[in-house]
């Protein structure tokens, strides 16, 4: 019998384009090449019989060129609280694996890859709220990173951006805001004031749910 699984839950991404993030409406990234880094909280979720309710993850993303032409370099932390059949489990989802072919950003970016780090398990603290466009990834001695909404420089309040992709395949709808990371794992990272996304995240082995 195939796997079958659902995550639910929300996710905060920082990658080095430009707000608005280009690759968002398949175009050329800002710098020509990318570099990410991603967090998520699953307030409900399984794996077959396994429950993943409660767990965190963060992955570590970075191409030299364009994500289209491949050659890749990636990297996964999973909560330390999982046990051992929950941490197979999001390994799993977050490689693209278990999962229909295209049909989920993890398996787009894991097709991508030349290099798939080691796996690291860590205390990850994640919180998101994403109508507020913030953030917040940290991984001791690995990863810092910190969503905040666009300041608005022509009136009061902060400026605020959706993206809706009505067939994307990681979100449906975006809240668009800015982020700053370090991270210092198998892959490193230095952002400063670039792309911030903040979204529901709700997904099974077919893809997005609607």
């Amino acid at each position: 019998m195939a796997d079958t699984w659902m995550i639910h839950g929300m996710e905060y991404t920082n990658c080095n384009c430009a707000w608005g993030c280009p690759c968002q409406f398949n175009a050329p990234s800002t710098h020509g090449h990318c570099e990410a880094v991603a967090g998520g909280v699953i307030e409900e979720g399984h794996f077959n019989t396994t429950v993943l309710d409660g767990l965190r993850w963060v992955m570590v993303l970075q191409w030299p060129g364009e994500i289209v032409q491949g050659n890749g370099t990636q990297q996964a932390i999973i909560d330390e609280r999982a046990d051992p059949e929950q941490r197979e489990a999001l390994r799993r989802i977050l490689h693209g694996e278990a999962t229909r072919p295209g049909a989920t950003h993890f398996f787009v970016f894991n097709s991508t890859m030349t290099s798939v780090l080691e796996t690291l398990h860590a205390p990850v603290h994640v919180e998101i709220d994403v109508g507020a466009r913030r953030g917040r990834i940290h991984v001791p001695d690995l990863v810092d990173s910190t969503g905040t909404p666009i300041p608005n420089p022509f009136g009061e309040g902060d400026f605020q951006a959706r993206i809706n992709l009505p067939n994307g395949f990681e979100y449906t709808q975006a809240e668009i805001g800015s982020g700053s990371s370090r991270v210092r794992a198998g892959i490193t990272l230095d952002l400063s004031d670039s792309y911030g996304q903040f979204n529901e995240l709700h997904m099974n082995q077919d893809g997005v749910i609607r």
